[in-house]
C-alpha cells in the first residue's frame, strides 16, 4: 500500500537524517569540501534516461533552482534534468559542491525540502516534485535503495514473514514503495511516526 506522506517532501522531518543503507557506501562526491573529479557510478539499464535539454514544463524549477544557489554563493553551476525511474531528477554539477550535499548529503536533503516547498507555494492541484541531486550522489543511494528493496523481498518470499526495514525519510521510502510497486509476491506499507516511520514489506 502507498501512503501519500510517501509523496509529499514537505512532510519530511525538520532535523533532516541520513541511515546507513546495506550495500556499498556511497561514493564520496567532488573529493570531499574543496569538490573534484567527479566519479561516474556504473547504471543499471534502464534506470536512468538523459534528455538533451531541460523539458519546457521544467524550466521554471530549473531557473528557480538557479537563483537559490546564486543567492547561497554556490558558485557557478550547470543544472541538467534526469528522468529517473522514480521521478524527475535536476541535477547540479560544478567545481565546488562539497559545501552544497554536506555531511551524509544532509545539505543536500535540505535544500530539496526548501525547494519543492517554494516551487509549490500557492498551487493546490497539480503540484510537481522533482528531486535535487549534485554529482550524482542521490542517484547513487537511489541505487542502493532498489537494490536493498529486491534484496528484503527475496528474504520475504524465502522466509515468508514481513521484513521491516531501517526508518527512512518519506523520499527514501517512495523509493522502495516504486521498486516493488508491481511485484506480485510482496506487497509494502509504511508504519510508525516521524522520525521512525519505516517501510514493512510483507508476503502476499
Amino acid at each position: 500500500m502507498l501512503y501519500e506522506d510517501d509523496f509529499e517532501f514537505e512532510e519530511q522531518p525538520a532535523d533532516v537524517r541520513d541511515r546507513t543503507i546495506g550495500g556499498k557506501p556511497p561514493a564520496k562526491p567532488g573529493g570531499g569540501r574543496g569538490g573534484g573529479t567527479r566519479r561516474h557510478e556504473p547504471r543499471r539499464p534502464g534506470t536512468t534516461a538523459r534528455g538533451g535539454e531541460v523539458p519546457e514544463e521544467a524550466k521554471p524549477a530549473r531557473d528557480l533552482l538557479h537563483e537559490i544557489l546564486e543567492r547561497m554563493g554556490a558558485g557557478p553551476v550547470d543544472i541538467t534534468y534526469v528522468n529517473r525511474t522514480e521521478g524527475e531528477y535536476l541535477e547540479i554539477n560544478g567545481a565546488h559542491l562539497g559545501m552544497l550535499i554536506g555531511r551524509h548529503g544532509n545539505t543536500l536533503e535540505a535544500l530539496n525540502l526548501l525547494f519543492n516547498n517554494s516551487l509549490n507555494a500557492g498551487v493546490r492541484n497539480n503540484r510537481r516534485y522533482l528531486t535535487i541531486d549534485a554529482e550524482g550522489y542521490r542517484a547513487h543511494r537511489a541505487d542502493q535503495l532498489k537494490n536493498l528493496a529486491l534484496a528484503m523481498l527475496e528474504r520475504c518470499v524465502r522466509e515468508h514473514k514481513p521484513q521491516k526495514l531501517e526508518p527512512m525519510l518519506p523520499s527514501e521510502r517512495k523509493i522502495v514503495h516504486l521498486a516493488l510497486a508491481a511485484s506480485e509476491l510482496v506487497r509494502t506499507e509504511s508504519e510508525g511516526e516521524e522520525p521512525e516511520r519505516r517501510v514493512v514489506i510483507h508476503p502476499r
